[in-house]
């Protein structure tokens, strides 16, 4: 057994993800987005978020999936990466659990299409589920880090 970590549960299409809780600010509601030309077509613009603007990018795209319409249960996870705010679209944030570490192995080298380097392990929930936990400093290269701060301007 190893330590618990609090996570929150998220899903892009039938697939389960995770980010820890003290990586996440808030879970917003989609609102309207005001695009910034000359970003990756992943990153679908900027909000404001009780005064600050924060980038906001679609998982979907970043991890090469099928962009989908958005629905009432889709949702911004805003994250803290470093200094910065960002926010993730996903398909819904469903819950928070507890994941004891000792659970989580390293993922394999592609996980439902999705490359390992975005991800930090895969998490055993009791028998059947699995959880795919990110790696937020991967999502976000340090290039794109640099661009995204640079909207924040």
């Amino acid at each position: 057994m190893g330590e618990e970590i609090k996570v929150i549960v998220f899903k892009l299409g039938k697939e389960e993800y995770g980010v820890e809780v003290e990586k996440v600010e808030t879970i917003e509601r989609i609102v309207h987005l005001t695009r910034v030309p000359k970003t990756p077509p992943f990153i679908k613009g900027v909000m404001n978020l009780r005064g600050i603007v924060v980038p906001v990018l679609d998982l979907r795209g970043r991890f090469g999936l099928a962009e989908t319409e958005h629905t009432d249960s889709s949702r911004i996870i805003i994250v803290n990466v470093g200094e910065l705010k960002v926010g993730m679209i996903v398909d819904s944030a469903d819950d928070v659990i507890d994941v004891d570490s000792g659970t989580i192995s390293d993922p394999p080298e592609i996980v439902g299409g999705i490359k390992a380097k975005y991800l930090r392990g895969v998490a055993r929930i009791g028998e059947e589920r699995l959880l795919i936990l990110l790696n937020l400093k991967e999502v976000l290269n340090k290039g794109e880090l640099v661009q995204l701060e640079e909207l924040e301007v």
